[in-house]
């Protein structure tokens, strides 16, 4: 099948046109005319993945590896390394960064990792409905995505159940003017976010950034099984380390 062939396919389930202006989804190496005949399913590029990939494999990705504007490639800084790799091994790249968390990746951890249904759905923003005190839910939500604690933003709301949560996968805190919620939940959150989110009364738990958005190959490899393509689920390792 040709690369053309999937990034339709692709294209049908989440569509590349709604991702944002400062987005770089799409296909980054490659040729549309290619044909593929394996496929792997990271969240991330890294160089320990591509050892140990063959060569002639498309891999589709969440973020994409190229983002801002290159203006050289120096082999030896990133990620003119990686693409220099995947150049000579001939992968090439798909990725599906926020066309996928609007249409697919946000509604999933409601629903599937934390368990909870959809109240509302506001572009990047997904509600849900609690009733539940602040810190059981804390504890709960760093039991779903694994984390070794919860680093949390307590607002006066919180002394009373929380009604309302809203969740954005990733780092969202640049949504956090237009939360209409007791308690947001999403990744990298900053000094500043939380002396923000304070001040207008809303409370924070952040569920990392790797944590909340690791299930996007395995919500996207069904999809690719009725492709009658082997698609290959990557173990995609978090960058950061707890100690």
């Amino acid at each position: 099948m040709k690369i053309s062939q999937i990034y339709s396919f692709l294209n049908e389930i989440s569509p590349f046109d709604i991702q944002e202006s400062w987005d770089n989804s799409g296909l980054l190496l490659g040729d549309f005319n290619q044909e593929v005949k394996k496929i792997v399913l990271s969240i991330d590029v890294d160089e320990e993945l591509l050892d140990s990939m063959d060569s002639d494999t498309l891999l589709i990705t969440h973020h994409p590896v190229i983002f801002g504007g290159l203006k050289q490639l120096e082999f030896n800084k990133y990620p003119a390394n990686l693409i220099q790799k995947m150049i000579q091994k001939n992968i090439s790249n798909i990725a599906m960064h926020t066309n996928f968390d609007i249409t697919h990746l946000n509604d999933f951890v409601v629903k599937e990792v934390l368990g909870y249904k959809i109240a509302n759905k506001d572009g990047f923003i997904t509600y849900f409905d609690v009733d539940i005190e602040f810190d059981e839910f804390a504890k709960k939500i760093s039991l779903a995505f694994g984390l070794p604690h919860a680093k949390c933003v307590k607002s006066l709301k919180s002394k009373k159940s929380l009604k309302r949560v809203a969740l954005t996968t990733g780092s969202g805190c640049s949504l956090l003017k237009n939360i209409k919620a007791d308690c947001f939940l999403t990744g990298d959150i900053k000094y500043h976010d939380a002396m923000e989110a304070k001040s207008i009364n809303l409370s924070l738990i952040d569920i990392g950034h790797f944590e909340s958005e690791r299930f996007f190959s395995q919500i996207l490899h069904p999809y690719l099984k009725n492709l009658g393509l082997e698609a290959i689920i990557a173990s995609s390792k978090n960058p950061f380390t707890y100690i």
